[in-house]
C-alpha cells in the first residue's frame, strides 16, 4: 500500500512553492499518494486527487473572509473527513495560516499518529507570538525560509529547520550577468492593483523632481501583468511622462540587474532587488485604518524583510505619509549623485540576501517531510 500525504495550500505563491516541493518529493518516492487541496501546479504533479481551489480560496482581509465564513467551513468539514478516510501518514501545511492553524489542530486531535509539518513559517514573529506554544503543540515540525524564524519556534519547543527560500533558485534560474546602465532608476510599485494606484502616481511624481534635476536620468516601470502595465501606461500619460518612464510588460527580475538605483514596494520584490544587489529605497502606504490596526499588533523595528533578515536599516523605508515624492527623490538622488554610497548598500543588499540561503530549498524541504514519511 503507498504512503499517502496530506497537503494544504490556500494560495498562488503557496502553490508554486508547494508544486516544488511536491515534484522533489516525487522523486524521491513515486509510490507516493498525494491528495489535498492546492492550485493548478500542485494538481499537475499530485494528478486528480488534489483539488484546485486557490482562485476561491485565496482571500484577503478579516472582512472578507467574515462574508464567506460559510464557504469555508463547509471546505474545512470536507478536508476533515477525507483526511479521517485517508489517515495519511503525514499532513503538509503550506503556509495560509488562518484556516491551516485550525485544521492543524482539529486534525491533531482526531488523528494524533498522524505527523504534521508545516512549510513557510506563519509571521507570528511579527505579530502574534501568543499563537507559538499551540503550535509547538500541534505541529511536529516547522519548515521555515528565514533563518532568524528557527530561533524563535524552537525557543517555544517546535522542531523547526531552516531550508532557504525557494525564491533563490528561481533569481539564479534568471541571472543575466548584464551590467548595469548609467543613470537608469527602476520604479516598482508592486504586483497588485490597490499597491499600484497608491505607489504609482507618488514614484512618477519622484521621477519628475528627480528630472528636474537630473535630466539624463532614464526611469523604467514593469507592470506584472497586462492589466497593470495598462494602468501604469495610462498613468504615466496622464502625469506628461510617458517619454521619460518606460513602462514594460514583465520583465522585472532584469530591469534589477541593469538599473543604478530604484524605489520599491515593500513586498517580496525587496527581497529579489537585494539578490541582485540593486540600491533600493523601500515604500509602503496602505489604507490608514489597516496601517492604524497593523501598528497595534505588530511588534517589529522594520517593515522590510530586507532589514528584518539583516537587523538593521539597510535600506531606507518610507512609511504611509512619508512614502512621498520628496522622500523618494532625495533617496534616489543619493544613489546617482553619490557612487561610493550606492556600492557601499550594494554589497550589504548581497550580504543581507546571502542569508536566504543557497539553491537547492525545494528539495531540503523535501527531505524533511520524506523523513516523518519514512518513520
Amino acid at each position: 500500500m503507498a504512503v499517502a500525504l496530506y497537503v494544504i495550500a490556500g494560495e498562488l505563491s503557496g502553490d508554486a512553492h508547494g508544486a516544488g516541493l511536491l515534484q522533489a518529493l516525487r522523486e524521491a518516492r513515486p509510490d507516493l499518494a498525494i491528495s489535498g487541496a492546492g492550485g493548478p501546479k500542485m494538481r499537475a504533479i499530485a494528478g486528480e486527487s488534489l483539488r484546485d481551489w486557490v482562485e476561491e480560496a485565496a482571500v484577503v482581509g478579516v472582512w472578507e473572509v467574515l462574508k464567506r465564513y460559510g464557504w469555508f467551513k463547509q471546505r474545512f468539514d470536507e478536508m476533515l473527513a477525507e483526511i479521517r478516510a485517508l489517515r495519511p501518514k503525514v499532513l503538509l501545511l503550506i503556509d495560509y495560516p488562518g484556516f491551516n492553524l485550525r485544521f492543524a489542530k482539529a486534525v491533531r486531535t482526531e488523528l494524533p499518529e498522524t505527523k504534521i509539518v508545516y512549510y513557510i513559517s506563519p509571521q507570528v514573529w511579527a505579530w502574534n507570538k501568543g499563537r507559538l506554544p499551540v503550535m509547538a503543540q500541534t505541529l511536529d515540525e516547522m519548515l521555515c525560509l528565514f533563518p532568524f524564524e528557527k530561533p524563535i519556534f524552537e525557543g517555544a519547543g517546535l522542531l523547526t529547520k531552516f531550508v532557504g527560500h525557494p525564491l533563490v533558485d528561481e533569481l539564479e534560474h534568471e541571472r543575466t550577468g548584464i551590467p548595469r546602465e548609467e543613470n537608469l532608476v527602476a520604479l516598482m510599485p508592486g504586483s497588485r492593483e490597490r499597491e499600484v494606484e497608491r505607489l504609482f502616481p507618488m514614484m512618477l511624481q519622484s521621477a519628475r523632481r528627480l528630472l528636474t534635476k537630473r535630466p539624463q536620468t532614464r526611469f523604467e516601470a514593469p507592470g506584472a501583468s497586462r492589466k497593470l502595465t495598462a494602468r501604469m501606461q495610462a498613468l504615466a500619460a496622464e502625469a506628461g511622462l510617458r517619454e521619460a518612464v518606460s513602462v514594460t510588460d514583465g520583465g522585472a527580475h532584469r530591469l534589477m540587474q541593469r538599473a543604478t538605483c530604484g524605489v520599491v514596494a515593500s513586498g517580496t520584490a525587496t527581497l529579489e532587488a537585494a539578490y541582485y544587489g540593486l540600491p533600493y529605497c523601500l515604500v509602503y502606504k496602505v489604507a490608514w485604518p489597516t496601517y492604524l490596526m497593523a501598528r497595534m499588533v505588530v511588534k517589529i523595528e522594520h517593515i522590510g524583510l530586507i532589514n528584518i533578515l539583516a537587523g538593521a536599516g539597510v535600506v531606507e523605508e518610507f512609511i504611509q505619509s512619508d512614502a512621498d515624492p520628496l522622500h523618494v527623490e532625495q533617496s534616489l538622488s543619493r544613489f546617482l549623485s553619490d557612487p561610493a554610497f550606492a556600492e557601499e548598500t550594494r554589497k550589504k543588499l548581497l550580504a543581507t540576501a546571502a542569508k536566504l540561503g543557497g539553491p537547492g530549498a525545494h528539495e531540503r524541504a523535501a527531505a524533511a517531510v520524506n523523513h516523518w514519511l519514512s518513520v
